[in-house]
């Protein structure tokens, strides 16, 4: 686990884009494991300013989704394809039909599960995995919970969670109760793993997920096993981590 520390967003989201582009000028076909929320935005606006640029080419390229809420259609300003559409797929040439995210419409949850591990095992495995994390930890929208999750699985929602993403809409009763989502065991197949944590909300998850104990009550402590983790860090999102003495 290698653990970047950075001044502010605005660093983070440059070197997370810099690992991310590096990785499609070595690898122009390349699989692409891609996360939404508030934290990679930065990185999708720095990416298509390269495309813009001239400096990256997205036209080969596969991504898979982690996540997307269930019961919300893809053309929803909430949903997560809509997301990546405006925040990313829009912008650069990527070809639209090799951008997979989760159904949100399917309610056969067994279905869309089995569905989405096929799609994922099909592309021939992800290269680069970008992930955020939750205060409480999670990774996708893995909550915490007894056991780790291998497959795509559907999510009942944390309070905290629901809590989290409430500023999104227009009342905490539209939030979405339940999410499909990329298992522990999906995110842990990747080659590489990307994370990146800003803001002092998230010192706790990223000090018990870096250097506390490996459980399924702090999701992303899984990625103390995997072989090939950079994580990239905000001061406020590493001030826990200072205070205890461990960077």
């Amino acid at each position: 686990m290698v653990i970047y520390a950075v001044k502010d967003y605005e660093e983070m989201s440059k070197k997370a884009a810099s690992i991310i582009g590096a990785q499609i000028l070595m690898k122009p076909d390349a699989v692409l494991g891609l996360a939404t929320g508030s934290t990679p935005v930065g990185t999708y606006q720095q990416l298509v300013k390269w495309y813009e640029q001239g400096d990256l080419d997205f036209s080969e390229l596969t991504t898979v989704n982690l996540d997307e809420y269930k019961g919300l259609p893809g053309d929803n300003d909430q949903s997560y394809r809509y997301f990546m559409n405006t925040n990313l797929f829009d912008h650069v040439n990527i070809n639209k039909e090799k951008t997979f995210v989760p159904n949100g419409l399917e309610e056969d949850a067994v279905y869309e599960c089995g569905r989405y591990d096929k799609v994922i095992e099909a592309t021939g495995g992800v290269d680069l995995q970008l992930l955020g994390i939750g205060g409480n930890g999670h990774i996708g929208f893995n909550e915490p919970s007894d056991a780790f999750e291998k497959g795509t699985h559907c999510v009942a929602l944390t309070e905290s969670t629901i809590q989290a993403n409430a500023r999104f809409f227009d009342s905490i009763d539209d939030v979405p109760k339940y999410a499909y989502s990329m298992g522990v065991g999906n995110i842990m197949a990747a080659k590489k793993i990307l994370l990146v944590a800003s803001g002092e909300g998230k010192a706790q998850a990223v000090y018990d997920s870096c250097f506390g104990p490996i459980t399924p009550q702090v999701p992303a402590s899984a990625l103390q096993l995997h072989t090939d983790v950079v994580i990239i860090a905000d001061e406020a999102a590493l001030s826990l981590c200072r205070e205890k003495g461990v960077l």
